[in-house]
């Protein structure tokens, strides 16, 4: 078990004032260059070997909190957890985003994935494993930085603080898409054809959780197909259709 503490002042701009926030975060952020760093190391495997992968970097995310926890969170209901919120809004978020936007990629910039691989809507199934691994780091790097800019530009009032916050997400949004790009380009079976509810006393519910997670899925989906139909297409690709029903892009290997 791991107790809560307090944050020290180097860090208190960073962290969250609730414990549970505070250490659901720093696990986070602890966790992610363990799975990081050897799955950088693995390549070339079977398709229960990728499946294996997926699955050993994100169970510890759901598994570990439950011996980890500290008192205080182990002393709540289940569903009153900040760790298990997080998890349900991280796992709904990225089982949408991998179930119909890869279509996205597959259909109007032409990509593919080409390793052996149990498929779920054409899509690798480990891929929503590690998906749910290096969100959660999203998650808690992106709490992190936004907190720390907000109470930066808290003396210059509110618009400096949303001001502040723009300028942390796109940076974040920039710089995780650029990470993306480039570590997958090295990948050899990867081809290319309101703010006052937020800060409420009410704490999230697990229900309202699901919700929002849901909530945000659909946004992204409405907003790539946008982009599906305004962006210009790669030669080659096709922009007709909605990707995740058109059937494209999807490596003939083993699928569900």
């Amino acid at each position: 078990m791991v107790p809560f503490r307090k944050p020290s002042s180097v860090w208190a701009g960073f962290l969250a004032p609730n414990p549970a926030k505070r250490w659901t975060e720093l696990f986070f952020l602890a966790y992610s260059p363990v799975w990081i760093t050897w799955v950088l190391c693995i390549l070339g495997l079977s398709e229960w070997g990728y499946m294996s992968i997926g699955v050993t970097a994100a169970a510890p995310v759901v598994l570990a909190p439950i011996f980890l926890q500290p008192k205080a969170e182990r002393e709540k209901p289940w569903h009153q957890r900040y760790w298990v919120k997080a998890n349900a809004w991280v796992a709904i978020f990225g089982f949408v985003g991998n179930y119909l936007w890869t279509h996205y990629f597959y259909q109007v910039l032409g990509a593919a994935y080409t390793f052996k691989a149990h498929e779920l809507n054409q899509v690798p199934i480990t891929l929503y494993f590690m998906t749910h691994a290096y969100f959660a780091l999203y998650h808690a790097l992106a709490n992190v930085l936004i907190r720390k800019a907000r109470n930066v530009a808290k003396p210059w009032g509110p618009r400096a603080q949303l001001a502040a916050e723009i300028f942390v997400v796109f940076s974040l949004s920039y710089s995780t898409a650029f990470m993306e790009t480039l570590t997958i380009a090295h990948f050899p079976y990867y081809t290319h054809k309101n703010k006052a509810q937020m800060y409420t006393d009410k704490p999230y519910t697990l229900w309202r959780a699901i919700v929002d997670a849901l909530a945000a899925s659909m946004l992204v989906t409405l907003l790539l197909d946008f982009w599906r139909l305004l962006a210009p297409t790669l030669e080659g690709a096709s922009n007709e259709g909605l990707p995740w029903l058109a059937g494209v892009g999807a490596s003939p290997e083993t699928k569900l």
